[in-house]
């Protein structure tokens, strides 16, 4: 299955396919964000953002913007404005249900490390959702119980942060 397996940039026609996983994952907790959110999320930093696709079909996403540390983007609004910091926000990793225990989360998060370290970032925040912050703390993430969350995230929401890994 690995030779079939290809992360690429997401291109304008993604955004249907990536729509329809983000919705299947979510929908049921409560926190699905749509399209036109999704995409604005890609508009500051398409060089983070990709697609995982499996032959060719899309098996799974992630987006990431720069955003200031200790800060997430509101779920319930699209991106208005670019941020520069040396702060990549994972906003997402979604892999859909029929290709996950196949390790492409970690293969999707190593591609997003590696294009981290070359644009010079340093370090990777995200929110946990939906009771994932057990897989984000395997993956050297910590918490940050601290820092207040926008509602849309659920109840259980964590922010969490890493260091971007070194080569």
């Amino acid at each position: 299955m690995s030779h079939d397996v290809r992360v690429r940039q997401i291109s304008d026609g993604d955004w249907d396919g990536i729509a329809a996983l983000e919705a299947d994952v979510y929908t049921g907790a409560g926190l699905s964000e749509g399209r036109a959110v999704l995409e604005s999320r890609a508009v500051p930093s398409p060089g983070t953002c990709f697609l995982l696709e499996c032959g060719r079909r899309p098996a799974g996403y992630v987006l990431a913007l720069p955003y200031p540390m200790f800060r997430c983007p509101d779920p319930a609004r699209e991106e208005e404005r670019a941020f520069r910091s040396r702060n990549l926000h994972l906003h997402d990793l979604v892999i859909a249900e029929a290709f996950r225990g196949r390790g492409l989360a970690r293969r999707l998060l190593r591609h997003l490390q590696a294009a981290a370290r070359t644009k010079t970032y340093e370090r990777i925040s995200l929110v946990a959702v939906a009771g994932s912050e057990p897989f984000w703390s395997a993956h050297g993430y910590r918490p940050h119980p601290d820092v207040g969350l926008p509602g849309g995230y659920g109840a259980h929401a964590v922010y969490m942060s890493a260091e971007v890994a070194a080569a």
